[in-house]
């Protein structure tokens, strides 16, 4: 099966660019709000928002890590020390496809109650599993269930996403 680009580096930052006004627009009257990416591309896509959205603004911006274990996906881990109550969380991940990772990440936000959840996806490939939608989307595609995305990131710079 051919390879198709779906983006390229030049294509993929004008996507986190407009990503980034999107969340500093919605959260405009925030002091602060805390971007948590899921290993690994989501946090790669988190500090890339964070730059953005630190150029464009005045936003505080912390950003932290969820570890989610295939193996064991009910007991996601937030890697770093955050405080979570009373914040506005953005969950970041490279690509939506069932919703059943972001569900896995939502999981260990709720030992504490965040003023706000939104969730920022690079790809959404709309094929919900679970009654889960992204609030911040780069790129919106139908594909087969057969199909793979695969977005590949070097240097923490997003290279290209490519449909397999």
């Amino acid at each position: 099966m051919p390879h198709i680009q779906l983006l390229d580096s030049s294509k993929a930052q004008q996507i986190i660019k407009r990503m980034a006004y999107e969340i500093y627009e919605n959260n405009i009257d925030e002091k602060e709000i805390t971007l948590i990416g899921i290993q690994e591309r989501g946090v790669d896509i988190a500090h890339l928002l964070q730059k953005e959205i630190e150029e464009i603004s005045k936003l505080k911006i912390v950003t932290a890590s969820i570890d989610i274990d295939k193996n064991n996906p009910l007991n996601p881990k937030i890697t770093d020390k955050i405080k979570i109550a009373n914040k506005n969380i953005i969950v970041v991940d490279d690509v939506a496809n069932s919703g059943k990772t972001i569900l896995y990440a939502l999981k260990c936000l709720l030992h504490e109650i965040p003023k706000k959840i939104q969730i920022a996806v690079l790809i959404d490939r709309k094929h919900k599993l679970f009654p889960i939608s992204s609030d911040f989307i780069g790129m919106q595609i139908s594909t087969t269930l057969k199909e793979h995305i695969k977005v590949i990131v070097e240097k923490g710079n997003i290279v290209a996403a490519i449909l397999e």
